[in-house]
Formats: C-alpha cells, structure tokens, sequence
C-alpha cells in the first residue's frame, strides 16, 4: 500500500467514524454491561474491559467504536480486542482489528478507535468485546524526590466512568493496587475500599462520553525500571549459531532519589532502606541459549546467576550498584542459541527467522527498542512480517572476512511493554547454500597467497649489486673498520709492553734490584720493534682508504702521542735504573723521576682517550 493509498484509507476512515457518531445505527448501539479492571500494581498500567454490546435498531453495524482520552491515547503502548462467542466453557475467542479513527470530541479530548467486526452485528442482538489496553510512564511519583528509606508513593488520574461513545446502563470499575497503603482516593457515587482495591460502582444509565475524574494516591515500591534505549542485535550464521546482543540503558524512572547514599543501611536493613530501589533483574532467555555473558564498560560483571533446564533459561542479572529513582546504568547482555530451533523454511523455498521481538527483561519498559536483524552474506529480497506497527529501514554491516557486506533489517518500536517482547516475529529472505563457501574459500586462497610469497621470498635473491653505489660504500666503511680494529689490537699489544715495564720499575723502587728492570726493558724494546712495522703498515693503509678522511687525523694524533708516551717511560727506566745504581737517596731520586712521571701519565690518558674515540 502506497502513501497516497494510505492517506486515502485515513480519510475514508476519517468518514466512517463521522458518520457512525450521527447515523441511527451508531445512535442505536448501548452498552448493556461493562466491568473494567485496572491493573495498578507495577509501573504500567493494564486495563482490562469486558463489555456487554446490543444493537437496539433495526439497521446492522460492522463496526464498534471505543474511546481514549487524548492523554491516555498518547500513552498507549498496547492496544487489543477480543470478540467472545459462547458461553462458560464453551466460549471462544477471536481478535478483532482495532483502527485508530480521529478525535471524537469538539475540543478534542477524546480518541476514538475502530473495532471491524467480522460479520455485522444485526438489529436486536447482542455480542461481548473484550479490550486490553496498556499505557505507560502514567503513574506519577508524589513526592516527586525521596530519601532512601520512604516508600514510593504515585498519584494515578482517571474516570470513574468507562469513557465511551455509546450509553452504558451498568458498568463498575476496580482498581487492584500493589499493596494495602493508600493516602487518598476519591469518591464518586458507590466507592469502598478493600484490602488492596479500590472500586466504583456499579453506575446505571450512563450516557455517552461522560466522564467523572478521580485521583489515587497510593504506595507503589515496584521496580520502576525503564530502558531507554534497547540495541538488539540478532545474527544469523549458517554455520549453526544465532548471535543475541542486546545493549541497554536502564534506569529507575520512580520519584528521584535525594540525600545521601549508604550502603550499610542497605545491605542490614534491606526491608526498610531502600524499599523503592531495584538491584535484580531477571532475563528469560530461549532454552537452550549457550555462551552467554554480562558485562558494563569496565568489562565482565560477576553478579550474575545462570539456571537453565530443557524448558527454560533464566539469568538473574545484578548491577555493579543497587539503582534508586533517576539513577542510570549501561550494560550489554549476549548469548547464542542453537540456528534450527528459530530458522525454518518456507513453501517458496525462502528461509525464515522466528524469534521473539523485544527484550529478555519481563517487567521493563523500553522507550526506543531498536531490533536488528543480521542476514548472512549473500541474502537477497528480505522481507518483514510482524503483528504490531513499527518503523522498518534497512543497513549494511561489514564484519570479518566479508566482502559485500551484510544486509541488516531495523525495525523500531517506541514505548514497548513486556506485551510485545514475548511475540514472535519472521524475518524472510532468500539465500542460496552456494554462498556458505565464501568465507573458507577466501581463508584458503589468502592462506595459499601467504606461502607462495614465503616461497617466492625463501627462492629469489635479493642481494645488493656489486656495482651500486651503495653496495661500495657499504664495502669501503666494513674495510675502514677493520682498519680501526686491528690499530686498536696493536695499541693493545705495546700497551701491555709498557705496562709490564712499569711495573718492573715499581718493583725497583720496591727492591732496589734493577737486574729485572733491565729485562723488561729489552723484552719490551723488542715488542715496540716489532710492532712498529705493524703501525707503519696500517698508517698507510688509512692514508690509502676512501672512507678514512674523517678518522685519519685521530689516528696520525694517536700513532704521535703514543711513541711520545714510549720515549718517556725509555726514559723514565734509564733515570730509575742509574739512580738505583748510584745509589743516590731517596729525595733525589723522586727529583730525577717525578718529571718524567708526570709527562708519562699524562701521554698515556691522551692515547686511552685517542684510542675509545676511534670508536665513534
């Protein structure tokens, strides 16, 4: 149906209803009986009417118009009718389509809605309508704040009198409310209050659209808990899994919480502190639903307890902190189910998804619920059908190993009850079974592309050419090195020479004995003669090198500084040797040997400090 279709379908609507509230077969409709019960005792609000409907004309009816106020039609997040044919046990019940009209009053306070019967309604008869409607966010906390250990109390405003476009010759209304604590009720004709309910009536002769306001202040500690947003992802694999992920933001929309918060109260006297507060929530999940987790922002949520048996699965959920009346908390749920016990085939060879639409939380009230449903790649012509109004669009998700994306059904539903979370919707698409070879035959041919590469790499060569550039500089610093390294390692050797000889000197001084000093002199001549030809061979070579412009004046400093070093410990041991000798004292020999000494340390730091700055 088109929108200009639609609209026209309105308006002809808009037609009947006008005509029904002046024709003479809508003049001759009177309700003989109506008993409404309004159900008081959580945060929605269920009102469940059995009327009792005649035609006292002559002309036939195909349809029955009942009535809202316009603030209650606002609110109204389920709305149902029931025909009831037969009586006690026999009866039998069947759903009539229930059709939004217009307003049906001058100043607009009233809505009206279109019951289609399925066969007229003949003059003189009778039949009995049974409506359920159920409104939300209708109950108003009063006082609007409270501390942690008052009670809740809610302020309700309705009619005594059943709100209708036909007359009523008897009707009675009870309000059943969660406990016995009432502060105040109002009084219209036949009132009483009893126990936990408070009725009205019964009331005769009742004419159309008359109304009589009543208030109910009463005590209400329920859980006051309202989502208001519920993500609900649901993806099917068909490699055997469903995914569920439903992501919420819960709070407690009772009276809001004021003072201070603590935990001690709450925790020893949990009947008196906190009455009003929730910290449980208790989710229905599908049988045989497996794999399931709890988790926040911080991460996974212990607080939680799983039972389950072939029937049934529940999960009773608590949050990190127990939540009082305007306190929030975001949290997402998960779990998967088995692909069989949901997906089914149709006739047509199309494959179908049957699952419950709303949340696994039975006693919630979700504000935007938004579902989403994850086709699997390769799905084609998706198509909705569910019992309830909701907006549809359509997105495309990219997870792993995909290539075109995912086609994802979104349907929204504003305001929904526990009324519309255990229905179930079908999800209908085509795909053929071909497809499921995507993902592994992409695995293979990327596991495949990955070891021909190996391959291809561990069989080519990649060495730089000989010719390049960049190979000859790399050629001419590894010979530079080399020259660096084996200068260091000659250094090392006459160092050693020297040390030895320094160390005959000190036994001297020690001994007087000057025999092993003169050792140690010609054994140490002997490694500087030899050495020396080493030294004159790298000099060339580092005056021959390409690289070595950088480091050349280091190593001409050093080779200097070094055989200046060896002249004066020569030097120092002829001093040492002929002052022991002579027998000279000990004044004049530290006279004769400090000088040289002191030029002979301060040579040796020089070509320790030449020698490590080689290195760099």
């Amino acid at each position: 149906m088109n929108e200009n279709t639609k609209f026209q379908f309105a308006f002809l609507l808009f037609l009947a209803a006008s005509w029904y509230l002046i024709s003479p077969a809508a003049a001759n409709l009177v309700l003989n009986r109506v008993d409404r019960r309004v159900d008081l005792t959580s945060q929605i609000v269920r009102i469940a009417s059995s009327l009792k409907v005649e035609n006292a004309g002559t002309d036939d009816v195909s349809e029955i118009l009942f009535s809202l106020s316009t603030e209650q039609a606002e609110k109204v997040a389920f709305l149902q009718a029931v025909l009831v044919e037969g009586k006690s046990k026999s009866k039998s019940k069947s759903s009539a389509v229930i059709l939004t009209v217009t307003s049906g009053s001058s100043d607009g306070r009233v809505m009206l809605f279109s019951v289609a019967l399925p066969k007229p309604l003949k003059g003189g008869d009778s039949l009995s309508l049974e409506t359920y409607v159920v409104l939300t966010h209708v109950l108003k906390p009063f006082p609007e704040e409270i501390g942690q250990s008052d009670a809740q109390l809610v302020l309700f405003h309705e009619s005594a009198y059943f709100l209708s476009p036909y007359p009523v010759k008897v009707q009675s209304t009870t309000f059943k409310l969660p406990s016995s604590r009432v502060e105040s009720y109002s009084k219209v004709g036949v009132t009483k209050l009893v126990d936990s309910e408070v009725r009205y009536g019964p009331y005769e002769n009742v004419e159309a659209l008359a109304t009589a306001p009543i208030t109910l202040h009463f005590e209400n500690n329920q859980p006051f808990a309202v989502v208001e947003e519920l993500v609900r992802e649901i993806e099917i694999s068909h490699w055997g899994n469903i995914y569920v992920t439903e992501n919420y933001k819960l709070s407690h929309g009772g009276a809001r919480h004021k003072g201070s918060f603590s935990r001690f109260d709450y925790q020893s006297r949990p009947a008196q502190s906190g009455a009003a507060s929730f910290r449980h929530l208790l989710a229905r999940l599908p049988p045989h639903a497996h794999s399931v987790y709890y988790r926040d922002e911080i991460g996974n949520i212990s607080t939680s307890h799983l039972r389950s048996d072939f029937k049934k699965t529940e999960l009773e959920l608590e949050p990190r902190y127990p939540l009082f009346g305007g306190w929030k908390v975001t949290f997402t749920l998960g779990y998967s189910v088995p692909l069989e016990d949901f997906m089914y085939k149709s006739s047509d060879g199309r494959r179908f998804l049957n699952i419950t639409f709303g949340s696994s939380f039975g006693h919630v009230v979700v504000d935007n619920l938004i579902v989403k449903v994850v086709l699997p790649e390769g799905s084609t012509q998706p198509t909705i059908s569910v019992p309830f109004a909701v907006e549809q669009d359509k997105e495309i998700k990219h997870t792993y190993l995909d290539t075109v994306g995912r086609p994802v059904v979104v349907l929204t539903k504003k305001n929904a009850v526990p009324e519309h979370h255990n229905i179930f919707f079908q999800v209908y698409y085509r795909f053929n079974s071909i497809a499921m070879l995507a993902e592994p035959l992409l695995l293979v041919t990327g596991f495949f592309a990955f070891f021909v590469l190996c391959i291809a790499y561990v069989h080519f060569d990649f060495p730089i050419s000989k010719s390049s550039a960049s190979f000859q500089a790399q050629v001419q610093r590894e010979e530079l090195v080399d020259l660096v390294q084996r200068l260091q390692k000659v250094m090392g050797i006459r160092g050693e020479a020297a040390d030895r000889l320094e160390a005959s000197l000190r036994d001297v001084a020690r001994s007087g004995d000057t025999a092993q000093c003169k050792v140690a002199r010609k054994t140490a001549d002997a490694t500087w003669k030899e050495t020396s030809k080493d030294l004159k061979a790298l000099s060339e070579s580092f005056h021959l090198s390409a690289r070595s412009s950088f480091v050349l004046p280091k190593v001409e400093v050093l080779l200097q500084k070094e055989k200046e070093m060896v002249e004066k410990l020569q030097q120092k041991q002829v001093a040492t040797v002929e002052a022991y000798e002579r027998k000279l004292s000990s004044k004049d020999i530290d006279a004769r040997i400090a000088p040289l000494q002191s030029k002979y340390s301060t040579l040796k730091q020089e070509v320790r400090d030449l020698i490590y700055a080689l290195d760099d």
